[in-house]
C-alpha cells in the first residue's frame, strides 16, 4: 500500500513552513544561553543571520568535485589557514564536525604507522567516544588509561599503555566532561620518544584557548607548535560559533594529511577522491563558518572568550555558596561540571527540576570513580546570575523531592535482560511499564539516568542504542 508521507501533489511552502515551527515548539531553544550544552551562541544576532545567509548561498554547492566548484577550495584555505595561524601552523581540513575529524586522525596514524596485528590508540578515560566510535569503524583497540583526581591523565601511565600495536596517542585540550586540560608537552614526548603520532582533541577548546591566551591568560602549550603532536581538532560550530557542522582537522605534516584522504579508481565510473569521510555534501556549513570567522574577528573572538571564561568563574564562585554541591576539577575553558556531595541531594533530580524552570543542565553519568555531575557550557551570552537563580531554586526543590524512586532489583533485572531476544515493540512495552515514553520529549530523566548511572558501560550502551532504535521507529 502507498504511505500517506509523501503527498500526491506538493503542500504550500506556508503550510510546510508552519508545520516545521510547530515541530520545533517541542525542541530545546538555540538561543538565550537557557540551555548550558549543544548550542552556541554569541549574542550577536547579526552574525547569525549572516551565516544563515551564506549557508543559503552555498546550499547547493557539492564539495564532492573541488574543480567542479572552486570556490570550496578558496573558503577551506582561508578557514584552515585562519585556524593553523592559530593553532601552531600545519595543513588541514574542513570536516562536518569533531567526530568526522578524529575519525580522519585516526585514519591517519593508522595509515601511516603499519603494525602487526590490530592497531591500538592509547587515550585518556576522560577522552571524548569519537575516539571510540573512530575505532569501532578502522577496526582498532581503544586502550584507556585512568585519570587522576584532577581528572588528567598521568603520561607515564600512558607510556606504560604503549605497545608494538601503538598507532596513536591521544591528549585532550580540554577534555570535554570537566574542562580540564591534559599535560600535552609530556604526552607527547612520550608519543615522540615512542615513534607513534599524538593527536591533540582541541575539539571544543581549539577556539577559545588561544583567544584566552592573547587576552592574556596563562593557557599552557598545546597545539602543534608543541613538539611531537602531529594532529589537531578544532571545532568551529563550538567556540567559533558557526552553524553545525563545522571543524578543522589539523596536521603537522602534509603527509600525514595525505593519510587522511581516500581515493578509488576501482570502478568505470568518475574519479572519486574525497578529503573527509563523507562524499556528496552542502558547502553551506563551509560558507557560514567562513563567513562566521570573518564577521566576527579576532577582536571578537578575544572578548567572546573572556567574556565566556568570566562567566565560568563566576558560576564556579555561585557554585560555591550553594550548599552541597562541587564543582569538579579546574576549569581552564568555559566548561565546568558539578557534582552533589549530599547523598539527600540527586544531581539527576536537580537536572528534572532545572528544565521544569526552562533551564538544561546536561547530566553525566559516572564512571571510574568519576561522580554523577552536571555539565555546563558557558557561552558569550550566558547570563550567569539567572543560572545561578536557577541552579539554587533547582537544588532546593530537588532537596526537598529526594532521590529517584527507582523499583528495587530494576537495574539488576535490565543488567541480565536478553536484549536480542526482544524486538522494538517489545522494548518499547518495557519501557513504558517504568515510565519511559520516547516519544516525550522534555518530560523527567532523573529515573532513567540514576538506573543507567548503576549499570556497568557495556549494558548502557547496549541499552541506550535499543532507545535509539524505539524512538526512530517507523
Amino acid at each position: 500500500m502507498p504511505s500517506d508521507r509523501l503527498p500526491e501533489t506538493g503542500r504550500p511552502a506556508g503550510e510546510l513552513l508552519a508545520e516545521l515551527a510547530r515541530l520545533r515548539d517541542a525542541d530545546l531553544p538555540v538561543r538565550g544561553g537557557q540551555v548550558t550544552a549543544y548550542v552556541y551562541d554569541t549574542g550577536r544576532e547579526a552574525v547569525h543571520a549572516l551565516a544563515a545567509s551564506a549557508f543559503q548561498e552555498m546550499l547547493e554547492v557539492n564539495c564532492l568535485d573541488p574543480t567542479a566548484f572552486p570556490s570550496i577550495v578558496a573558503l577551506e584555505r582561508q578557514v584552515v589557514g585562519a585556524v593553523a595561524d592559530r593553532l601552531g601552523g600545519g595543513s588541514g581540513i574542513f570536516t562536518s564536525g569533531g567526530t568526522e575529524s578524529i575519525m580522519l586522525a585516526v585514519k591517519a596514524a593508522r595509515d601511516v604507522r603499519s603494525v602487526d596485528g590490530r592497531p591500538e590508540i592509547v587515550v585518556p578515560a576522560t577522552a571524548h567516544p569519537a575516539f571510540h566510535k573512530a575505532a569501532h569503524y578502522l577496526g582498532a583497540k581503544v586502550v584507556q588509561v585512568p585519570v587522576d583526581s584532577s581528572f588528567r591523565v598521568d603520561p607515564v601511565a600512558v607510556a606504560g599503555a604503549i605497545t608494538a600495536r601503538t598507532v596513536l596517542v591521544v591528549a585532550s585540550a580540554p577534555s570535554y566532561p570537566q574542562g580540564v586540560m591534559d599535560p600535552v608537552p609530556e604526552i607527547a614526548a612520550v608519543a615522540a620518544s615512542a615513534g607513534v603520532p599524538c593527536h591533540v582533541d582541541a575539539c571544543v577548546g581549539g577556539w577559545v584557548l588561544p583567544w584566552l591566551r592573547e587576552a592574556g591568560r596563562d593557557v599552557p602549550p598545546f597545539d602543534l607548535s608543541v613538539p611531537g603532536v602531529t594532529s589537531l581538532s578544532c571545532d568551529l560550530h563550538k567556540y567559533g560559533y558557526a552553524p553545525k557542522g563545522a571543524s578543522v582537522v589539523l596536521f603537522a605534516d602534509e603527509s600525514l594529511r595525505r593519510c587522511a584522504y581516500f581515493a578509488s579508481a576501482e570502478w568505470p565510473g568518475y574519479t572519486v577522491i574525497n578529503a573527509g569521510v563523507q562524499s556528496s555534501k552542502s558547502a553551506g556549513p563551509l560558507g557560514a563558518a567562513w563567513a562566521t570567522l570573518n564577521a566576527v574577528g579576532a577582536r571578537g573572538y578575544r572578548e567572546l572568550a573572556e567574556t565566556s571564561m568570566k562567566a565560568a568563574e563566576r558560576l564556579i564562585e555561585g557554585v560555591a555558596e550553594i550548599p552541597g554541591l562541587r564543582v569538579l576539577g579546574q576549569p581552564v575553558v568555559p566548561l565546568v561540571a558539578v557534582a552533589s556531595d549530599d547523598p539527600e541531594l540527586d544531581v539527576f533530580v536537580i537536572a528534572d527540576e532545572a528544565r521544569a524552570r526552562g533551564w538544561f543542565f546536561q547530566p553525566q553519568l559516572s564512571y571510574q570513580g568519576i561522580p554523577p555531575n552536571l555539565h555546563f557550557t558557558l557561552t558569550g551570552v550566558s547570563d550567569v546570575e539567572a543560572l545561578l537563580g536557577a541552579l539554587s531554586d533547582a537544588v532546593k526543590a530537588a532537596r526537598a523531592a529526594g532521590p529517584p524512586d527507582v523499583p528495587a532489583g530494576l537495574a539488576d533485572a535490565l543488567a541480565g535482560l536478553d536484549l536480542d531476544g526482544l524486538d522494538d515493540a517489545g522494548f518499547g512495552e518495557l519501557l513504558a511499564s517504568v515510565g519511559v515514553d520516547p516519544a516525550e520529549s522534555g518530560g523527567a530523566m532523573a529515573t532513567v539516568n540514576a538506573i543507567l548511572d548503576v549499570l556497568p558501560p557495556a549494558t548502557r550502551e547496549a541499552l541506550l542504542i535499543r532507545f535509539l532504535s524505539v524512538l526512530y521507529a517507523r
